[in-house]
């Protein structure tokens, strides 16, 4: 895939490229990361997909607060044979400057959430009620922010005032406000389709004028975890809708999580690749 355009970037798993000093193209490749290494395997269609679900929500939460969309779409900014190539998985954004922040909302118990809660009975310094389990639905949603690491590095987590110190108090609630509303709005509409949205990730940028803006991917299986409301179970950890499949692939394959990592058997990528489908298939239809 050939872009003439000068790449300023490549992440986990999206690729930037410059266009102006306003605007750039994200193209989402078909690359997977887990446990903060990107596998040798990509998984087929992926970028797509996830595009597609980003699309999605950027579009349905618009009222909500600005987003990254320019407007433009790949045709206005490259060759006809480029464009075409790509057009699934690229989008053409505002140049923003990034909140330096993970804006971490959380609906449900799990993961870091879980083991935090066993262990303080807090999540990022916030206290919760006793006797929650695994997938215990929260009282609330709440924003548990944690700090942006580089490619190949772990998030760490953060407390409500670490946030506000490193990127203002100001900043920090208007951040902390949006991502509660975005996923307040998302995971009513996503339980109509059979989803739960147990947490998500969102990305915030500022424009030139220090407007906040969503950016990057929206609610996507990359940047949330989505179960399935016929099999959820408090109690439980659900099947969710995501790189699960690989990640516990990887957890039993003895792999000590340090790149380079092991190669992903064919069934669980095509699995994979069916519940990334099947997420898009729902939301969307």
């Amino acid at each position: 895939m050939q872009i003439s355009l000068k790449k300023i970037y490549s992440g986990k798993v999206r690729d930037l490229y410059e266009i102006d000093d306003k605007r750039m193209l994200m193209v989402a490749t078909d690359r997977l990361s887990a446990f903060d290494v990107i596998l040798d395997d990509p998984i087929p269609s992926k970028g797509e997909i996830l595009t597609q679900i980003s699309n999605f929500w950027f579009n349905k939460l618009a009222h909500i607060m600005p987003n990254h969309f320019t407007g433009d779409s790949v045709f206005d900014v490259l060759p006809k044979e480029e464009a075409e190539a790509i057009q699934h998985r690229a989008v053409v954004c505002k140049r923003l400057t990034p909140v330096k922040i993970e804006s971490i909302v959380r609906g449900y118990l799990t993961g870091s959430g879980l083991k935090d809660y066993k262990q303080t009975g807090t999540i990022c310094g916030l206290k919760l009620p006793e006797g929650l389990v695994e997938a215990s639905k929260l009282p609330q949603p709440i924003f548990t922010p944690s700090s942006k690491a580089e490619v190949g590095d772990h998030d760490i987590n953060i407390s409500y005032a670490e946030c506000e110190r490193q990127i203002g108090v100001e900043l920090a609630a208007k951040v902390r406000d949006a991502a509660i509303q975005l996923y307040t709005e998302a995971a009513e509409y996503a339980l109509t389709k059979g989803i739960i949205i147990c947490d998500t990730k969102f990305e915030f940028g500022l424009d030139e004028n220090g407007v906040l803006t969503l950016m990057d991917e929206v609610l996507t299986p990359d940047s949330s975890r989505f179960w399935s409301v016929e099999t959820y179970q408090e109690g439980t950890n659900p099947p969710s809708f995501d790189k699960q499949f690989v990640r516990d692939w990887l957890e039993n394959s003895g792999w000590n999580k340090q790149a380079p990592a092991p190669k992903v058997p064919a069934d669980v990528i095509e699995k994979t690749v069916a519940k990334y489908q099947e997420a898009l298939d729902l939301l969307t239809k």
